[in-house]
This record gives structure tokens, C-alpha cells and sequence, in this order.
């Protein structure tokens, strides 16, 4: 079957299944393969659940006219996007870097929302399966698409580049996160620049943050961009406040000169910055702007703050490296309270810098005075401290159910595979 067949089909039903738990009425069904699993498998399961195809490369028993061979089903959906994507002549806004991502994702997609009809990433879909399916999402009526890319290795964010074809860039900031895969601190920026260097190459624009010097370097030779920061470029602010949610003073851009968020954290100043950037770009009213901003709310444990049984929790468990724990320990150290307690998970993906990154966000907890502090799992066993530890969030859970702690802040971070928002039960 060719490409525009398959497109065809596509445009018949558009929309697109990978898991069979999750399958709806006329879905199609691309089986796809992993270590673990064979979504060949579950092709005819898929039909029989009502899937109006199933997209297979391994033919099966007792086939049916409704299963589709393809060499490989992962290719065919990438290649399906690629296609889709050909067919809008609309900004397409890819987003990545090592933190702050997804918020800003968040933001921005709010942003355009208010004014124009956008599509974006759901959730943290930004992988080499998340990216087509999300594309495969958006319909004929877009105005603005908002593509997330995550990456824990180089070659990643270009392959996604390929069929994604961004006309606009942002990478937030290239921070310690993936080390392993990437190679350091210098491959990070290696990676995420594959987003500049396709929009370079493809005379695209970029939303840079002014403020970090690696940006201007790895964004050399790029004729469009749109600048923001805390002092130069179209757009600045500073923290006006962030204990606990953060305040930002506008300086220049906005005629609203103050805006209240409901985020946790100073660290999330660029993230709201570039928002309000390509806001303006975009010609969204300014009221639009200010208040999407202020109304938004964050959710799936990022920097949420919640109150739950007379305490105040910082709850940021969605995932944590050495760049977003120490900002999330240092904004947490500025809150007006001496009852504050570090609950705080291992750190995942940093190769041989491991031990060493783990001891030194040890050391900046020192700096510190706190209630509490207990560290979980990960390389924090093998560190120098005098904190409670458990090996897992499970045993801390029950650790923090006998405290009986009221009025009491904490804040819980750790990285996703410590799952440790189980602490709050």
C-alpha cells in the first residue's frame, strides 16, 4: 500500500490507536513493536474491538482484508505524519530542552488558545511515538500547532524534526538532565540545538531566552529571533514574588505590568517570558495573554501546590534531574516558614556523574536549615549525609504517615521512575 493510500484511509478515520486498552469505535490500530511486546499480536483483537484497521508488519494468521502489512508500522506512522504535517501552511511551534518543557508547552498552547485553534501535545507525549501521534491529531480547522519534543539522546530531536517540520523553535534551556545518554553537559546542548539547526537551515524563527549566554552560541547564524529576558529583548520581566506562587513584574511588552501566577517556583520566569513573547508575535490581545497566563493551572505533579491535611505541599514528582532539583531546593529554602521538610527522590539517567551530582545537591541541603530531610532510592544511598533514607517511596510513605506533621510545608521531587507522589497516599 502506498503513502497516499494509507493517507487516505487515515483521512476516512482519523484517529489513531497504539494501545488496544485504549481503542475507540473505528479507530486504526498501528501495532506497534517493542523489547517487551508485539502490537502484531493484537491486531485482530483490535478489529474484533472495532477497529476499522490494524496497520501490522507481520502477517497473521486467518488475515483480515482490514489488516494493513507495511515494512515497519513505526516508520509507516512516522511517514503517515510526515504526510499529514505537508498538508498545513500554519506555525508549527516545536519545543525542548532539559527543563520547564512542558510548563512552557503548557503556557504557550493556553496562550495561542485564547485566540486561535490550536493543537498540542497531550501530556508528555514527545517521543519518537508521541511526536506522529500528535501530529496525526490535528485536523483540517488548525490554526497553530505546539509540538513538545523530549530527548535523551543526540540524533533524537532531529529525527523528530524530520517530520514534524518546525517553523518556529524554543529550547528553554539545556540544563544536567539525560548525561548519560547524551554525553554531558556539552552533549545536552549537542541535542537540543538539533532544533536550531533545522531551523537554520530551513530560515525558521526562533523565542530565545536572553539570559543564557549558551543560547546566543548555539543560535548563531539564525537571522529570526524573538528575544526575551529578565533585562534585553521584546519582551522582559523579573520576579516580583515567588513564595509561594510566582509574581512576575512585566518591564517591557505588556502594558499589564504585573502578572500573578499559579505556578510554584522563580525558576518558571522564562517559561512565562516566552509565553507572553509569542503571544505578542502572534498578535494575541494582551488582556488574552495576561489572563490565560494567570488562569493556568499546573497539574500531573509539576510544581503543584497543595494543601492536604493542614500541610502545604510542593509536589514537583513528575521527574527531577541536577538542574530542576536544585532550583526546586533553592526557591523552597525562600519560603517564609522554619517548618519545611525535604522529601526528595534519586535522580535517574546521569552515568558516571551520578554519585557525584547526587552529593552535591547533599551539600547544597546543607546550606540549608529544614524540619526534616529524607532522601529515597537512587544514588542518594551512596552519599554523605546525616538524613532519614529508604530505599523506596513505598517505605518512606509509611515513614510520613506516622509524623502527624500540620501546618508544615513540604516539598516531594524525585525522578519519575521513583514515583514519589505514592508519599501522599
Amino acid at each position: 500500500m502506498t503513502l497516499p493510500e494509507l493517507y487516505n484511509i487515515y483521512l476516512q478515520n482519523p484517529s489513531i490507536q497504539t494501545d488496544t486498552r485504549k481503542l475507540k469505535q473505528g479507530d486504526i490500530f498501528f501495532a506497534l513493536k517493542g523489547p517487551n511486546f508485539n502490537g502484531n499480536l493484537f491486531a485482530a483483537k483490535a478489529l474484533e474491538a472495532g477497529a476499522a484497521y490494524a496497520v501490522i508488519d507481520q502477517m497473521q494468521e486467518g488475515g483480515d482484508e482490514r489488516m494493513i502489512l507495511v515494512p515497519d508500522v513505526l516508520q509507516a506512522l512516522q511517514d503517515l505524519a510526515s504526510y499529514h504535517r505537508d498538508q498545513f501552511k500554519i506555525p508549527f511551534i516545536a519545543i525542548t530542552g532539559s527543563n520547564g518543557k512542558t510548563t512552557t508547552k503548557e503556557l504557550v498552547s493556553s496562550v495561542l488558545a485564547s485566540h486561535y485553534k490550536t493543537y498540542t501535545t497531550q501530556g508528555n507525549l514527545n517521543n519518537h511515538i508521541g511526536v506522529p501521534l500528535t501530529i496525526l491529531s490535528i485536523k483540517q480547522d488548525a490554526e497553530m500547532a505546539v509540538i513538545e519534543m523530549g530527548a535523551n539522546h543526540q540524533k533524537e530531536i532531529a529525527g523528530y524534526c524530520v517530520y514534524t517540520k518546525p517553523t518556529h523553535g524554543i529550547i528553554t534551556n539545556c540544563g544536567k538532565a539525560h548525561l548519560e545518554g547524551f554525553g554531558g553537559v556539552e552533549g545536552v546542548r549537542k541535542g537540543k540545538g538539533e532544533l536550531y539547526d533545522y531551523i537554520r537551515a530551513h530560515n525558521g524563527t526562533i523565542f530565545m531566552y536572553d539570559d543564557y549566554d549558551y543560547l546566543h552560541t548555539m543560535s548563531q547564524g539564525i537571522a529570526q529571533r524573538e528575544i526575551y529576558g529578565t533585562i534585553n529583548g521584546s519582551v522582559t520581566g523579573q520576579v516580583k514574588a515567588s513564595e509561594p506562587f510566582l509574581e512576575v513584574s512585566i518591564t517591557n511588552g505588556l502594558s499589564q505590568t504585573n502578572i500573578r501566577t499559579q505556578l510554584v517556583g522563580d525558576y518558571n520566569l522564562p517559561n512565562v517570558l516566552c509565553a507572553i513573547s509569542i503571544g505578542k508575535y502572534f498578535a494575541v490581545p494582551e488582556e488574552k495573554i495576561a489572563t490565560t497566563i494567570e488562569a493556568y493551572t499546573p497539574s500531573n505533579s509539576r510544581s503543584q501546590l497543595l494543601e492536604k491535611d493542614g500541610n502545604h505541599i510542593v509536589l514537583d514528582a513528575y521527574n527531577a534531574n541536577p538542574t530542576s532539583m536544585r532550583a526546586a531546593i533553592e526557591n523552597f529554602a525562600k519560603f517564609p516558614s522554619t517548618e519545611k521538610v525535604l522529601m526528595l527522590g534519586g535522580m535517574m539517567e546521569l552515568g558516571e556523574d551520578s554519585m557525584m551530582e547526587h552529593q552535591q545537591i547533599v551539600d547544597l541541603i546543607n546550606q540549608h536549615t529544614w524540619k526534616q530531610v529524607v532522601l529515597v532510592g537512587g544514588d542518594f544511598a551512596h552519599t554523605r549525609h546525616n538524613y532519614l533514607y529508604f530505599p523506596n517511596a513505598s517505605e518512606a510513605t509509611k515513614w510520613f504517615q506516622e509524623q502527624g506533621f500540620n501546618n508544615t510545608y513540604l516539598l516531594i521531587k524525585g525522578s519519575r521512575s521513583m514515583q514519589m507522589e505514592k508519599i501522599l497516599g
